[in-house]
Formats: structure tokens, C-alpha cells, sequence
């Protein structure tokens, strides 16, 4: 029999099946792969670094579907409050890969342009050298606490007696639908205005406590 005209395997299988695991299960095994693509265990290792490898490549998919112009936007906080949205709208359709995806280095390339980006955007505002991370790392926090929250059930309090939690009952009648945007953008216009007074120099703006002398 001749060789099939289309590759049984390739990267974007590769990556589109661990996707899938992952989105099913929030885990993924090269062997689970072989068998879903039905090949050898081997076989994938001949596309891919590995375990390693295939967990950057999810990373890469899942950005994909970031804006990277937003970075793009002046001024350099409606930049980051649409990179922000965006990012949350990436990990919120895969919500199950962000456990993965969050305790591994990034390598990707296509992933760390896009940090460069948004380093290079707070750097040119004016931003200190030694805060540029922790602001993109607490954003980060914002957003994927978010994405990890729109997963979450409609209703996270089950008050089954609301007589013997009548304040916590009446606050969850009220807060209505969508409480996951309203807690999102509360969220990022606090961290918002608290980095705009860092970088007019506010002392309440601090990243973290300022320690005095030893």
C-alpha cells in the first residue's frame, strides 16, 4: 500500500489532540495522544520535545487566540485593560489548561514576543525597571483568576437556608447575572488606578511595603 497523501501525524495534531485532553480532562499523556491519533507511542516523539515540548505548543494554540495589538493601544493603560480582556477571553475557552500552562517556564517564542511587548510598552510609559513584572505578573493574576472563575458554576454559594445567612443571601440576589465581568473589571480598574499611581509617583502606589534600613 502506498504512503496515505495525508501525514497521519504532524505538530498541529499533536497539538489539537492534547488540547482536547486537556480540555476534557485538564491533563494530557503522550500515550493518550498515540492511541487517540492511532500511532505509536514513538511516533509522537519524532514531532515533538518531548512532554515539554507539547505543553509549549498548547500554549502557543491557546495565545493564538490572544490580541497582540491591543499592545499596540495608547495610552498604556487602555493597552493593558484590552490585553487584559483579551488574555482573559483566550484561557476562558480552555480554562482546565491554565493549572497546566501556569507551572511550566514559558518558552515559547510566539509567548514571550508578546511579553516583550507589553515589557517594552511599560518601560516606554516610564515604568521603573525593577516593577515591570510585578505589574504584568498581578494583571496576570487578575485575568486568569477570572478565566478560572467564568468555568465556574453560576451559582459557587449554595445557601439552602437563607434564614440562617440572610445578609449573604440578599448580596447574591442582588448581584444579578454576569458577576464574573463586574468582579473582572472591578478588579482591573482598581489594579489600574493603583499602577497609574505608581508611576506618578505616589508612595501609596508601591508595588509591595518599602522596608526601611536594616
Amino acid at each position: 500500500m502506498g504512503r496515505p497523501r495525508t501525514p497521519l501525524l504532524d505538530r498541529e495534531r499533536i497539538t489539537t489532540t492534547a488540547l482536547e485532553l486537556v480540555d476534557a480532562r485538564g491533563e494530557f499523556s503522550v500515550p493518550q495522544i498515540a492511541r487517540r491519533l492511532g500511532v505509536q507511542t514513538g511516533s509522537v516523539y519524532h514531532h515533538v520535545d518531548g512532554r515539554d515540548g507539547i505543553v509549549e505548543l498548547l500554549r502557543e494554540r491557546v495565545a493564538e487566540a490572544m490580541d497582540i495589538t491591543t499592545l499596540d493601544v495608547r495610552p498604556w493603560d487602555e493597552a493593558l485593560a484590552a490585553w487584559a480582556r483579551s488574555y482573559r477571553a483566550a484561557f476562558a475557552a480552555h480554562p482546565r489548561a491554565i493549572p497546566l500552562l501556569m507551572t511550566s517556564p514559558v518558552r515559547a517564542p510566539r509567548v514571550l514576543e508578546q511579553y516583550e511587548r507589553a515589557v517594552t510598552l511599560l518601560l516606554d510609559t516610564g515604568f521603573p525597571v525593577a516593577d515591570v513584572m510585578p505589574v504584568i505578573i498581578a494583571l496576570e493574576d487578575i485575568v486568569l483568576g477570572s478565566a478560572l472563575d467564568l468555568a465556574a458554576p453560576e451559582t459557587m454559594w449554595d445557601v439552602a437556608d437563607g434564614a440562617a445567612t440572610p445578609r449573604l443571601a440578599e448580596a447574591l440576589d442582588a448581584v444579578g447575572e454576569n458577576r464574573s465581568d463586574r468582579a473582572f473589571e472591578l478588579a482591573l480598574e482598581a489594579f489600574l488606578a493603583h499602577t497609574r499611581r505608581m508611576l506618578d509617583g505616589d508612595g501609596d502606589g508601591a508595588p509591595w511595603p518599602r522596608r526601611g534600613p536594616r
